[in-house]
């Protein structure tokens, strides 16, 4: 899977890689993606933006950042660059006037749906390899495990999320080195083939 000299009898280390999968995944569908909002205000994060703000009511920027996980200030500008065509206006929110409320326009929604079927595409032409079941069902999967990584909400506290990893491993890596300590070997890393950039 990760190169030429990949033999059927000795399965390379990578091909059980989700790190390394996700990343190649990751990396078409960020080409692609960036392809298709190449003249959208903001690029993928004014697209997402966007997105977040089409769903349900009114909200803050404040709660439309901590959603999609971009530092306000960065949020200020993006709205800036979706107001410009008139996909978004603010307006003063009714229950505290400090705040604004950030509503998506006709035109946003028109122009969001166009990119939206456009964004589909992309992903079947990702997912091409798999059947239509499969695509589903990757999908379905996709989903659980994103709600269930949101849930810890790395977006907001990494290291939480790191120290959680660390917490997972040690007793496997306690697991590892014991079993190493009574064979008797020292464990030797092999060097990897390299990753695709």
């Amino acid at each position: 899977m990760t190169g030429a000299s990949h033999r059927p009898d000795r399965p390379d280390p990578l091909d059980d890689d989700l790190g390394w999968m996700l990343g190649i995944v990751f990396r078409g569908y960020v080409r692609a993606a960036e392809h298709a909002l190449t003249d959208f205000p903001g690029g993928p994060r004014g697209y997402q933006l966007l997105t977040a703000a089409s769903n349900g009511p009114a909200r803050n920027q404040g709660a439309i950042a901590e959603e999609i996980g971009i530092d306000r200030t960065v949020l200020t500008y993006l709205i800036d660059d979706l107001e410009r065509p008139g996909f978004v206006a603010r307006r003063a929110d009714p229950a505290d006037r400090r705040n604004r409320l950030i509503e998506v326009t006709d035109a946003g929604r028109a122009a969001w749906e166009q990119r939206r079927l456009a964004l589909r595409q992309v992903e079947s032409h990702l997912l091409g390899a798999l059947t239509s079941a499969e695509s589903a069902t990757l999908r379905s999967l996709l989903q659980k495990v994103a709600c269930s990584a949101q849930a810890v909400d790395p977006l907001r506290d990494l290291c939480e999320v790191v120290t959680q990893v660390q917490a997972d491993s040690a007793p496997a890596a306690r697991r590892t080195g014991a079993a190493t300590a009574r064979s008797g070997r020292t464990a030797t890393p092999r060097a990897r083939r390299s990753r695709p950039d």
